[in-house]
Order: structure tokens, then sequence, then C-alpha cells
């Protein structure tokens, strides 16, 4: 069950972030988003980047 509240809170960071449409991304995806936001990127073009 953590693992799905850890995920549900991931998603919610992101949403937060500007990462919209996040539900089909995975975990490692979503981490990947979120730390390229945290540089500065985009949050679409780090969505798309993170789920190459």
């Amino acid at each position: 069950m953590a693992d799905r509240e850890q995920l549900h809170d991931l998603r919610q960071k992101a949403h937060d972030a500007g990462i919209e449409g996040n539900s089909k991304m995975t975990e490692d995806q979503l981490r990947e988003a979120l730390r390229r936001v945290g540089k500065g990127e985009q949050p679409q073009m780090a969505k798309r980047e993170a789920r190459r």
C-alpha cells in the first residue's frame, strides 16, 4: 500500500510542477521529469524527455 501512496504523492508533485497528463507515467519517469523541472526545464519538455 505504501508504494501506491508514494506513487500518488509523486503524481501530485508532478501536477503541482505543471506536468500535466502524468497518469500513465512510471515512477522512474515521474522522478526524472520532476528532476528536470527542478533544473529549470519546461514541464512539458521534461515530461516528453522523461518518457523516452
